[in-house]
């Protein structure tokens, strides 16, 4: 494996969260948490579902005990939000700095409650959750587009162009 991939799928995974962000500054307090038709209850709410999944998947990469879900009383205001996924960037980049080729093959366990445990190589996690992000934030840039601010292009090769 090689980890300049993965780097560059999480270089272009913050790109995209933070033109996602960037957008959503644009909305007042009542477009941030009106109900929609989305996984989640709110375009607010979803944001705080992605970063609370890459929290939670880097502590399941790092052999953490993985923390409660995040929710809407974590974060009073998308400052606090954005702040908190800064430091998750920060985090899962410092992670990163510390692999090896070697290392993308390590086998990690996890659970999704007590009787369901599995386990995947590193790399096929590091592929879900940027995979699970992107899923997550196509349902944001469709809501923002709705309420008349949509973020633009989020595709790969509009990363490597910008």
């Amino acid at each position: 494996m090689q980890l300049d991939y993965f780097k560059t799928l999480f270089d272009y995974n913050y790109w995209a969260n933070k033109r996602i962000l960037d957008t959503a500054e644009h909305l007042d307090e009542a477009q941030l948490h009106t109900t929609t038709r989305g996984s989640h209850e709110s375009l607010y709410t979803t944001l705080i579902h992605i970063m609370g999944a890459e929290y939670r998947w880097r502590m399941r990469c790092q052999d953490a005990a993985v923390p409660r879900r995040l929710n809407a009383d974590d974060f009073p205001t998308l400052a606090a939000l954005r702040t908190r996924w800064q430091e998750e960037e920060r985090q899962m980049r410092l992670f990163l700095s510390t692999l090896r080729d070697e290392d993308m093959t390590r086998t990690i366990s996890f659970s999704f409650g007590p009787e369901l445990n599995f386990s995947s190589l590193l790399w096929q996690a590091l592929v879900h959750l940027v995979n699970h992000s992107t899923q997550h934030r196509s349902e944001v840039a469709m809501l923002l587009t709705e309420l008349g601010h949509s973020p633009g292009d989020l595709d790969f090769m509009m990363f490597v162009l910008s």
